[in-house]
């Protein structure tokens, strides 16, 4: 259960201190992140981290001097700091590599080996395309049947009488999103993965959109694989992929001769990005100390974690609560707004089910049209399908520009958000 405002205090001055970015001006304007869905900023531990690797321990892994053994323990508590991010089992069960997307085609081209002929798999039209065409091409390779489950279109919530109908056991894999990255919906992971444990069907979900805005507990959720994107998250530019072990240790990998036979190690293919994972892990440090700072009325709800998971999984829960203000703000301007429609849950009494990704059209007005004309006043929105070409073809706005789309993170503040509304209004009401 979240924290009500009145209960609640988080000091958004305070988080944002920490994010050298947010004090950047432009001829005398302040920007305006709003464009956090496609990657967020750094708070000043991740770009410390990155700073220090790179200018103290800069090395290739596996040598006997100095710097090579930081790099070897930089890069184990990395592996380890996210493991307590997710709550995973063991660390052993972490793979970093390039993105999300690579990772996830990675996957899908060795789960060839256990996907046959007629086999079925299950993928939405609410994903994101990198967690829908990585299985359509294994679904061509081996001559398996892709199912679709559809989504209500007023208000964005997939169809999951339909998950029920076609599950069957020719089915394989259901690849699923924890939110949408277009219009912010929740989906009921954990619901379809108990549907799915009957039929002995294996759950790849996609959590980039979702890692940033709560905690995630793959134990809880009953999962076998999930991914998710520390530069969605205040970190650099990586990906990363949680299995389970058993599941990653029977699984063939691609790789050199030399490469360890085992999980992680085995689908980490030449050398990491080792700034990235320092950048990751001085990330994961930030939101711990916000669990520090701003967590205390949430670790009730964690109350088996050990220390630094708590404090994450307290941060990200305290994150979440302040977030659903911003959420409820947007949505309210923007009704208020003449012309403007809302794609995806707009009841402010149901802020659960979505995270803080607001996707609107305005009549008259050309999705790209209006980034550019907030983008001259130093507001940063995005505009398009943003990769969810499904959903966007659902909505039939596909061939229209697609949407506009304003993502809040925890460093947001309503005065940027009245400022965004105010402009949005103006250009509609040509004032």
């Amino acid at each position: 259960m979240i924290a009500s405002p009145s209960t609640f205090q988080f000091d958004v001055d305070q988080i944002r201190s920490r994010f050298p970015a947010l004090t950047i001006t432009d001829n005398g304007a302040a920007r305006v992140y709003l464009d956090n869905p496609g990657g967020t900023q750094m708070p000043q531990p991740a770009l410390d981290r990155i700073h220090y690797y790179l200018t103290h321990q800069y090395a290739n892994s596996g040598g006997v001097f100095r710097t090579s053994l930081e790099t070897d323990q930089m890069l184990h508590d990395s592996r380890r700091a996210m493991a307590d991010f997710l709550n995973a089992p063991s660390e052993d069960e972490i793979i970093f590599g390039p993105n999300m997307t690579s990772l996830t085609f990675t996957l899908s081209n060795v789960l060839k080996y256990w996907i046959h002929p007629n086999d079925e798999i299950i993928v939405t039209r609410l994903d994101h395309d990198a967690n829908i065409s990585p299985w359509l091409h294994l679904a061509e390779d081996v001559g398996a049947r892709i199912r679709w489950i559809d989504f209500n279109p007023p208000d964005c919530r997939l169809n999951i009488d339909e998950l029920e109908a076609i599950l069957t056991d020719k089915t394989r894999l259901i690849a699923i999103g924890l939110a949408s990255n277009s219009v912010g919906t929740i989906n009921p992971v954990h619901k379809i993965a108990s549907l799915a444990r009957a039929y002995d069907v294996l759950i790849y979900v996609d959590a980039v959109q979702y890692a940033p805005h709560a905690p995630i507990d793959v134990q809880t959720l009953g999962v076998d694989f999930l991914t998710c994107s520390p530069y969605k998250f205040f970190g650099p530019h990586q990906g990363v992929l949680w299995g389970r072990y058993d599941l990653l240790d029977r699984l063939p990998a691609y790789k050199v001769r030399p490469a360890q036979e085992q999980p992680p190690h085995k689908f980490e293919t030449g050398t990491q990005s080792h700034e990235g994972r320092a950048g990751t892990l001085g990330a994961l440090e930030y939101l711990a100390w916000v669990g520090t700072q701003f967590g205390d009325k949430f670790r009730n709800q964690f109350p088996d974690f050990q220390e630094r998971t708590l404090k994450l999984h307290a941060g990200m829960a305290a994150i979440q609560s302040y977030e659903q203000t911003l959420s409820k703000h947007l949505i309210n301007g923007l009704k208020n707004i003449p012309g403007t429609t809302i794609w995806g849950i707009t009841d402010t009494h149901r802020l659960d089910e979505r995270v803080p990704t607001v996707t609107f059209t305005m009549n008259g007005h050309n999705p790209r049209v209006i980034a550019e004309r907030m983008a001259k006043q130093n507001i940063f929105i995005w505009d398009g399908h943003y990769y969810a070409v499904e959903t966007a073809e659902r909505l039939g706005l596909d061939r229209s520009g697609g949407m506009v789309r304003v993502g809040m993170a925890h460093y947001n503040t309503i005065q940027e958000l009245d400022r965004l509304l105010e402009c949005l209004h103006r250009l509609q009401t040509k004032e």
